[in-house]
């Protein structure tokens, strides 16, 4: 496909193992543009752009933008992840785009949201209608857990950067004390991501079976495929164990928040997870919270589906950026 000059966005979502990058006309991401990058091949993210800009026939970009899998501030980015320092000035470089921006990944994610196809949300719990101006949170739960309060502003949205994989995980139970006093020893104090995660899953697998006597440990794949087929009754206890707590962070994230315009959860965990949220307790974790309870059923929660919703998110941003 020709690629017309000065035309088109470069958008780029940018993991711990993996970058993402794509070109986009407007808001609408060309899938047949989209190409994967193992982050080991490369020193840092110029040569990935360059590369693929290459692989393009050096094709000119008129504005870029890239999700980054850890805190932004001041227009510098600092990987979670990953041994990679990425700023404006290398983001303009490696492009040569008139416009540039840098989000959390969290944040790209939550520009998407308006943007996503309807097959790609999946409704858990339902709620009342909200006005287009109501407050909305995206929940991320993959390699790692993160979740960002999207606002709709009179100069356009406003993502809320956040990084709340890392505040202290709540125990209400003598169990979730322990649980809490098993995975501190990670990182030196029990974070939300220290379960809420891929890792994490594994790490209350290990729990539940140091709680047992049985120092067998496993993956989180090999702990879906048991909950899938029912071969290992731990890995159930696992997840039910996980979904509470997610069932039970998202609803304090509500209370702190108030996302009348509803809760999503994405991320590859979320996804992995969606068929047990239900039946494994995620609402009645959710809407937990004494005389709140009935107040709970305010905020509406959906999966969202969609692979490349961070490359939306940030080809949404670009174009209000450029409408300013």
């Amino acid at each position: 496909m020709t690629r017309r000059p000065n035309q088109l966005s470069l958008v780029a979502d940018i993991g711990g193992t993996n970058t993402r990058v794509a070109l986009a006309d407007g808001r609408r991401v060309l899938g047949d543009s989209i190409r994967r990058y193992s982050n080991a091949d490369f020193p840092g993210l110029e040569s990935v752009l360059s590369r693929y800009i290459a692989e393009e026939g050096d094709i000119d970009t008129k504005a870029a933008c890239v999700a980054v899998a850890g805190p932004v501030r001041d227009g510098k980015a600092t990987m979670t992840n990953l041994d990679w320092t990425i700023d404006a000035a290398t983001l303009a470089r490696a492009t040569k785009a008139e416009t540039t921006a840098i989000l959390n990944d969290l944040q790209a994610q939550g520009h998407a949201l308006g943007h996503i196809a309807a097959d790609n949300l999946l409704p858990v719990l339902t709620g009342p209608a909200a006005g287009p101006e109501a407050t909305r949170l995206v929940i991320g739960v993959g390699t790692g857990f993160n979740a960002s309060a999207v606002f709709e502003t009179g100069r356009g949205r406003f993502v809320a950067p956040s990084e709340s994989g890392h505040i202290n995980l709540h125990a209400r139970t003598e169990a979730d004390l322990r649980l809490c006093q098993f995975v501190e020893t990670a990182h030196g104090f029990p974070g939300v991501e220290d379960v809420l995660s891929g890792r994490g899953l594994e790490r209350v697998y290990a729990w539940l079976g140091h709680e047992a006597g049985d120092g067998r440990e496993a993956a989180a794949s090999a702990i879906m495929a048991a909950c899938a087929d029912g071969s290992d009754p731990r890995a159930t206890h696992a997840l039910r164990v996980f979904i509470a707590f997610l069932g039970s962070v998202a609803g304090n994230l509500a209370l702190i928040h108030l996302p009348f315009g509803g809760i999503y959860l994405i991320g590859g965990v979320a996804r992995a997870v969606t068929p047990y949220l239900w039946p494994l307790g995620f609402g009645g974790a959710f809407r937990d919270k004494g005389r709140f309870a009935g107040f709970m059923g305010n905020f509406p929660v959906t999966v969202i589906e969609d692979d490349f919703a961070a490359l939306t998110g940030c080809a949404a941003h670009l174009v209000e950026l450029q409408d300013q």
